[in-house]
């Protein structure tokens, strides 16, 4: 799967309403007009997996390589528990957005989750240097978005952008594997993931190898993260099973 992907840059998060089709259909063809070349989808609607059928419907739609991530928004620990029960052996990318301190450290934990997200301008704020360490103990990703910095309000702006800018370089520090997405929900705010890597580097201070790295190389490790867990054979890192006939 991973090795029929275009080499291109990403965006690693658009949103859409999975019982309206023809909204999903308008957003791929919007991403089409801006050369986007793959991209990652997700239901907005409280689905806790997505239909093999839809998912079919979706990519013959399109010429982008489209994949898949279910969010998850848990309320407390028990909500958490309870949620992470239904992804045992997940096709797709798991993500979850709370500003639980405690669910976030039991995330970055967790094998079956692989992003956590602090695209939210109020849950970014609750980013430790502790969870920052697990997540990377785990392989696992941070999430930032870009479209906190690109509304109105200036004062939020401003706010907005001191807070990522001041996280994004605590994890290039840190040296944790992270994302970042645009994260857009108006169709005429979305942007070509190379103006997004020119935001990264002219106002972020992300070194312009390093934001090219982000935008296309961090997502297909985070889809071989995904694939490696399905993967029975491999028990864990750099560990894999062999039957005695593939000796």
């Amino acid at each position: 799967m991973i090795r029929s992907v275009i080499r291109a840059i990403w965006e690693c998060r658009i949103k859409a309403n999975f019982e309206d089709f023809k909204e999903i259909k308008k957003k791929l063809e919007f991403c089409e007009k801006l050369n986007i070349k793959n991209l990652i989808l997700e239901p907005i609607n409280n689905l806790k997996e997505i239909p093999f059928d839809l998912k079919n419907k979706i990519e013959r739609e399109t010429d982008i390589k489209v994949f898949f991530r279910i969010n998850l928004k848990p309320i407390n620990i028990h909500n958490f528990k309870e949620m992470i029960k239904k992804y045992n052996n997940f096709p797709d990318l798991l993500s979850i957005e709370t500003p639980n301190k405690e669910i976030q450290i039991l995330a970055a934990k967790d094998s079956r989750i692989d992003i956590i997200s602090y695209s939210d301008p109020n849950i970014i704020k609750t980013l430790t240097p502790g969870v920052i360490s697990l997540i990377k103990q785990n392989k696992s990703f941070i999430e930032f978005s870009l479209a906190s910095i690109m509304i109105n309000n200036k004062a939020y702006q401003s706010k907005n952008f001191r807070n990522l800018y001041r996280f994004l370089q605590l994890a290039m520090k840190l040296k944790v594997q992270y994302i970042i997405s645009g994260n857009f929900d108006e169709l005429y705010d979305f942007r070509n993931p190379r103006a997004l890597i020119s935001i990264c580097y002219s106002l972020l201070g992300i070194p312009l190898v390093e934001a090219k790295k982000v935008f296309k190389v961090s997502p297909l490790t985070l889809l071989n993260r995904v694939q490696k867990r399905l993967n029975k054979k491999i028990i864990e890192s750099g560990v894999k099973l062999i039957k005695d006939n593939e000796r």
